[in-house]
């Protein structure tokens, strides 16, 4: 299952300071009026440089990487999927066009986002002295929540996406919750090797990026 070996890697601090520039660029781009619609059309190449930023700086790509990865861009596919057109999860919403190209009204990027922030979450907690699995899951997907409250706010206003009645239901959280701890347990299960920072800086990174850009937006 291991598959290639010997793949080219990007070295963590490297890969690390791709991911702050990016983001601080962007952070820049996105704030000031007279770039935020420029900035607003690269939201979608910004998700794939940190997807190739993420699986380079894995200590090996491998079929146990990518068939990891798969499955939950997949699995975030699918809950948005249910979430806009059965209001079965998170509630009543729909997407804008910043995500860039969608599939059903699901923005294809949805899939790579949850990737991101879930491998991030992942290492994070595994780098972690939790040696409990459940404590690993549980507080990961907190984590998540967190996140996402400093998030949704920025995404309404950018239109990554609406919700009905501007209101944010607590099933989105919920939702959020539940779903990032089948995923989180997922990556437990995947028993990857300690990884290094990258992923942590990229949690991060986005904390700060969501939490700064929904002050001066």
């Amino acid at each position: 299952m291991e598959g290639p070996q010997n793949m080219t890697t990007i070295k963590p601090r490297l890969a690390s300071g791709i991911i702050i520039l990016f983001h601080l660029v962007g952070l820049v781009g996105l704030a000031l009026p007279v770039s935020r619609p420029l900035f607003l059309q690269i939201v979608p190449f910004h998700l794939l440089l940190m997807l190739a930023i993420i699986l380079l700086s894995h200590d090996t790509i491998n079929t146990k990487l990518l068939l990891f990865a798969t499955i939950i861009y997949l699995a975030g596919y699918t809950a948005e999927w249910l979430g806009v057109h059965g209001y079965w999860l998170f509630g009543n919403y729909a997407y804008g066009p910043t995500l860039g190209t969608k599939l059903n009204d699901i923005p294809l990027t949805i899939g790579i986002n949850w990737f991101l922030l879930i491998y991030g979450v992942g290492v994070t907690l595994q780098r972690s002295r939790l040696k409990s699995l459940f404590a690993r899951v549980a507080i990961g997907a907190a984590i998540m929540v967190l996140l996402d409250l400093l998030i949704e706010p920025v995404a309404i206003k950018l239109d990554y996406w609406q919700w009905q009645d501007n209101i944010i239901p607590f099933k989105n959280y919920l939702c959020w919750y539940l779903l990032s701890f089948i995923l989180l347990y997922i990556f437990e299960a995947f028993k990857f090797k300690k990884q290094s920072i990258v992923g942590p800086v990229l949690i991060l990174v986005e904390f700060v990026f969501f939490g700064l850009l929904g002050l001066v937006i």
